[in-house]
């Protein structure tokens, strides 16, 4: 990942990530306003739901993943963008395969 900083220099990063939960790797880049969390995540794992107070979109970049959000659900493909609106319940499921995908939200004020 090549990162511009805006100091006139840019910095090459290797993407290291680290187990976030079981069968799910992380790693997170957190910046002043924008959160951006590369994921991989192995087959036939589950998020049942959950809920967040800010939006949240991302692209996937490898593999096919389930996603609900509020009653809808459909499956996401490697290139295909999803947007999750704050306050939808939303959760995801693997199957055919491992997934890979880049997640981005908005920083919640004082966190």
């Amino acid at each position: 990942m090549l990162l511009l900083n805006g100091k006139g220099a840019t910095e090459d990063f290797s993407l290291k990530l680290a187990e976030f939960r079981p069968g799910i790797m992380s790693k997170a880049e957190i910046g002043e306003n924008l959160i951006m969390v590369c994921m991989e995540i192995d087959r036939d794992k589950e998020d049942t739901g959950h809920v967040h107070s800010f939006d949240q979109c991302g692209v996937i970049l490898q593999g096919a993943i389930e996603m609900f959000v509020g009653d809808e659900r459909r499956i996401f493909n490697t290139n295909e963008c999803y947007f999750i609106p704050a306050g939808e319940r939303h959760g995801w499921k693997t199957f055919a395969g491992p997934v890979k995908l880049l997640d981005i939200s908005l920083k919640q004020p004082g966190k």
